[in-house]
């Protein structure tokens, strides 16, 4: 049996990695519960990226935030300001001005509100064997034999011929119909189940099935497809040409849900990355005293492809919108301004990693792996084969990220995504440290990530809000 002293050498030395819902008391417990309570809600509103930027705006001004050109009228900001900007319906960016001039840097939080999807075509409805189809093109990382036989919801804006904008949402409520792709019986599986999983399915295989009645005439061929776009006229007054001018994404339907008996986690599609996104936009809306420092949140798009297109990070809206902010301060450097500011600020690239799974053994260094339950995680550096790709933090921003997590009694630990040689993944971080400024990895723990049904431990969600709350005070 070790001695006392033997025990206390070894809490002194040694670091635990402990379970997040350890010694936590009834207050505690209710909080996490209740903060996950509006995490449900959030996901099963915010199913798209633009439904997530419309949400993340309503709640935001719900707190006194107010839009960019807001403050462009007035002429001018000052500490305490909150304003907000969205660029193209998909992307959010959430400031509250602090004591220090931006020059000194800011606080920065960035998380990406895209998720894996099937996006339509631009020419989506043919009809085969009496029946109707949208074709389909997958949207990120998916493995696609997940997407079939479940039950998805279409959400779509689409601009008319003469500029109206329509939006449809169909199949979240209980009463309305839902689509799927189909599959295989095991009795014709025989040639199926001898490809490799990623073949089982073909890309140009995912089909929805969305409609089998044909149009009451014998004599006009696909008349199946007739009627269905004779349904979608009646219904939102669309023709077949409006699908060329539309944006309509297939996701799971349904709303989030607890798993477990003892509702410790939370299944729901999009958790890569709503995760962060919903708590980082909690942290900063909960800022009621006038930072030192200017906070920001951004919710951007497009980071399941690599963060192209003008609404991804590494486009220059960013930027822009930051030199407008700089423009309404009593700035005489603009410019000099800009890049100081973005060289001097501290950035948490708010994404997910891979939990262990024990249903999957062996592909993690157990010893430097993200579990769940076990709090946020912090990762020092992602990519793959030798972390090709990655931002690689610096020793001495992890001292204060670890100090700040400690001193708020924030539950943490460092992990990294698969074991050395697997696979590997990227975010916005190498983005951002361009500018020079400090960034660093951080967020939960997935398990089923970029399945349509991921899962995410209470505890940890509520620490990544907390430790995203500690860091805007850092």
């Amino acid at each position: 049996m070790a001695s006392e002293d033997t025990k206390k050498l070894q809490d002194k030395l040694v670091k635990a990695y402990d379970l997040g819902w350890k010694d936590l008391n009834e207050d505690t417990l209710a909080a996490v519960d209740a903060f996950c309570e509006g995490y449900k809600e959030y996901l099963t509103i915010s199913k798209t990226e633009r439904l997530c930027a419309a949400y993340t705006v309503m709640l935001a001004e719900a707190q006194g935030f107010k839009s960019l050109e807001y403050y462009q009228n007035l002429g001018k900001v000052v500490p305490g300001d909150k304003v907000y900007v969205v660029f193209r319906k998909k992307t959010v960016a959430l400031f509250v001005v602090g004591q220090e001039g931006l020059e000194q840097g800011m606080n920065i939080i960035g998380a990406h509100i895209d998720a894996p999807r099937l996006d339509l075509k631009p020419a989506p409805l043919y009809q085969e064997n009496d029946m109707a189809y949208f074709k389909t093109h997958y949207y990120g990382g998916i493995k696609k034999y997940q997407w079939v036989t479940t039950p998805l919801a279409l959400h779509g804006t689409v601009v008319k011929k003469d500029g109206e904008v329509i939006n449809v949402s169909l199949g979240e409520k209980d009463d309305e119909p839902v689509f799927c792709v189909t599959d295989l019986l095991p009795h014709l599986s025989q040639e199926q189940n001898q490809k490799k999983l990623a073949e089982g399915i073909t890309g140009e295989g995912l089909n929805l099935i969305v409609g089998s009645i044909p149009y009451a005439d014998e004599d006009i061929r696909d008349a199946v497809k007739l009627n269905i776009l004779k349904r979608l006229n009646e219904d939102y007054g669309i023709v077949e040409e409006d699908f060329a001018c539309a944006e309509f994404e297939a996701v799971p339907a349904g709303a989030a849900r607890d798993v477990g008996f003892d509702r410790s986690f939370v299944g729901s599609y999009g958790q890569d990355d709503r995760v962060c996104a919903y708590t980082t936009l909690k942290a900063i809306l909960d800022v009621q005293e006038v930072p030192e420092r200017t906070l920001c949140a951004i919710m951007a798009d497009k980071e399941e492809i690599g963060s192209y297109g003008s609404t991804g990070m590494q486009s220059k809206f960013f930027e822009n919108e930051l030199a407008e902010l700089i423009d309404l301060t009593e700035d005489h450097k603009p410019e000099l301004t800009l890049r100081r500011c973005l060289k001097n600020s501290a950035f948490l690239s708010a994404d997910v990693t891979a939990a262990v799974d024990p249903n999957f053994p062996g592909t993690h260094d157990s010893r430097n792996a993200a579990y769940a339950g076990k709090g946020l995680v912090i990762s020092k550096y992602g990519g793959s084969r030798g972390k090709a790709g990655s931002n690689d933090a610096h020793a001495e921003f992890l001292g204060r990220l670890r100090t700040c997590f400690n001193d708020a009694g924030v539950v943490w630990q460092m992990g990294e995504l698969g074991r050395v040689d697997l696979g590997g993944g990227g975010t916005i971080a190498y983005m951002l440290a361009e500018y020079g400024m400090d960034v660093v990895d951080c967020g939960p723990a997935l398990l089923s990530m970029h399945s349509p049904f991921e899962l995410c431990s209470k505890i940890d969600v509520y620490m990544t809000y907390k430790g995203y709350s500690a860091f805007y005070s850092l």
